[in-house]
């Protein structure tokens, strides 16, 4: 996305720094024109991730306990908000879990199911949602499964024959056992990690660069050899911590699995811990030049290498997470972030990024689902829908087809790690006639004023708005109230020109059809 380097009108003040209000009106142009496409939009981008953590599956979309539940345990209120959030993708089963987690503990009658102590939580695993829940589960959702191998403690051999047991249609003693847990047809599960976060000391079966691209490589030849039709996530880099290089992993990395693996996973996490709202509404500043590094070591990875392989990132953990962490990680509640408006235009500037970066951004994994660090949240009565739910749920059921280049000209500031740090944030998508234009207003005051300008279309009439709002930056939702949801409006086009007020804090999608 084009970003204007003149700053007009804006200033910082105080510490934290505070986007001050402004004497003038705000003024900003678009222009948009739908030859000029990044890529395609993946629509696995608006995936999720359910790990055995605190309350996410064990009371929180799996209760066999709840009335609220089904005859096979799942939360049908759980059910209802993911399928309105039209999850694309659903990873599983973690995270910092699956470095420990032996899959045949989780398979067969339920009540004979081993139990585990669980060492990257700190909990007891009782086993009794494994592969068959999971991937009914997502055959419920008519969401696409994509399960991480154990490569921490588990062996090559494991990895193998999981992919053998869910997608083989051969006579084996892996089929066999399938078939006699009660499934017959493979389910071809097509997405498969290779592990997670192999590069975090805080990780059961931490390797070096070196040393996980070598037993990774072994792992991913024995699951291709057995279904060629899959695709494997690398563990690239989520350790960004002091000394840590996490180019380099990536490099490393993909010398041994660049002909093998098909995605670079990649992490990241944001906050706002100094409550510095001009700061943590820049957060996207630091994933966009994430995705351009990543996007080039690829590239130089691939440079040379005989056929047309592509490799894509899979940026298949990301959220805002800062509150619910720290020495405490321990346990059956935690990680229960609660989430307010500013939170949920970050997570809206990560989907902008996503989609400004459609043509390697393949897959997104919000992690999580439910209760920890999640856009639904539940107790033994009900379920309530966090902020951040509403920008994801948007994005997911709206933005598709083409990604479009923007020019976008408009107010930019200054903030504690970046220059120049556009007031608004925005993404394209252009799909059958139908453009959604999605735009975050960073200012904690002003509404910016902006011409949106098409080069080669017109405006067919009359445009929808969805607004993502509420009455502050802090505003959080909770059972009893929802102070943060979309509010529907609408806005009038005029031949090539589209003129809305784009209101303070807020993030807004426009659909219009063009012609």
């Amino acid at each position: 996305m084009k970003i204007s380097r003149r700053t007009f009108g804006v200033s910082l003040i105080g510490a934290p720094y505070i986007l001050r209000a402004q004497t003038g009106a705000l003024r900003a142009r678009i222009k948009i024109d739908t030859e000029r496409v990044i890529g395609d939009i993946d629509p696995k981008i608006y995936g999720n991730f359910i790990e055995h953590l605190g309350r996410c599956i064990d009371g929180g979309i799996f209760d066999e306990r709840s009335p609220l539940s089904d005859s096979n345990g799942y939360r049908k209120d759980v059910l209802e908000a993911v399928r309105n959030l039209n999850v694309t993708l659903l990873r599983w089963p973690g995270g910092n879990f699956s470095s420990n987690y032996h899959w045949m503990d989780g398979i067969g009658p339920r009540d004979r199911r081993p139990a585990r102590l669980e060492m990257a939580w700190g909990t007891v695993e009782s086993n009794r949602f494994g592969t068959h829940e999971f991937l009914t589960y997502a055959e419920m959702l008519k969401t696409e499964p994509y399960i991480c191998c154990n490569l921490g403690t588990g062996t090559w051999n494991e990895a193998q024959q999981w992919v053998e047991y869910c997608n083989s249609s051969e006579d084996t003693a892996m089929t066999r056992l399938r078939k006699q847990n009660g499934r017959q047809a493979p389910w071809k599960v097509t997405h498969w990690g290779l592990g997670n976060e192999m590069d975090g000391p805080w990780q059961m079966g931490h390797r070096s660069a070196e040393d996980y691209g070598k037993f990774a490589l072994e792992a991913a030849k024995l699951m291709k050899w057995t279904d060629p039709n899959i695709k494997l996530i690398a563990a690239g880099s989520s350790n960004f911590g002091p000394g840590s290089d996490w180019t380099g992993w990536n490099r490393t990395v993909l010398q041994f699995l660049r002909q093998h693996a098909d995605y670079l996973a990649i992490h990241l996490y944001v906050g706002n811990p100094r409550n510095d709202f001009a700061d943590f509404m820049a957060s996207s500043v630091e994933l966009n030049h994430r995705i351009k590094t990543t996007e080039g070591i690829i590239d130089a990875a691939l440079s040379g290498q005989p056929g047309n392989r592509r490799i894509y990132i899979a940026w298949d953990e990301w959220n805002v997470w800062y509150r619910a962490r720290g020495n405490a990680e321990r346990g059956r509640r935690i990680l229960e972030e609660h989430y307010n408006l500013e939170d949920a235009l970050v997570v809206a500037t990560f989907l902008n990024a996503f989609v400004n970066h459609a043509h390697i951004v393949k897959i997104a994994n919000l992690a999580q689902l439910v209760n920890v660090i999640a856009p639904i949240f539940t107790n033994e009565k009900g379920a309530f829908l966090q902020t951040i739910y509403y920008p994801l749920q948007l994005f997911a059921n709206n933005t598709r087809g083409q990604a479009l280049e923007l020019f976008l000209d408009g107010p930019t500031y200054k903030c504690a790690r970046f220059d120049d740090v556009p007031c608004l944030d925005a993404s394209a998508g252009f799909d059958n006639g139908s453009l959604v234009l999605n735009v975050v207003n960073r200012h904690q005051t002003q509404p910016i004023e902006t011409e949106v300008a098409l080069e080669d279309k017109q405006f067919s009439g009359a445009a929808s708005v969805s607004e993502v709002n509420g009455p502050d930056i802090k505003a959080e939702n909770d059972f009893d109230k929802t102070r943060i949801k979309t509010v529907e409006r609408s806005a009038t086009a005029d031949g090539r020109s589209l003129r809305y007020s784009f209101p303070p804090h807020s993030y807004t999608m426009i659909k219009v059809k063009l012609v």
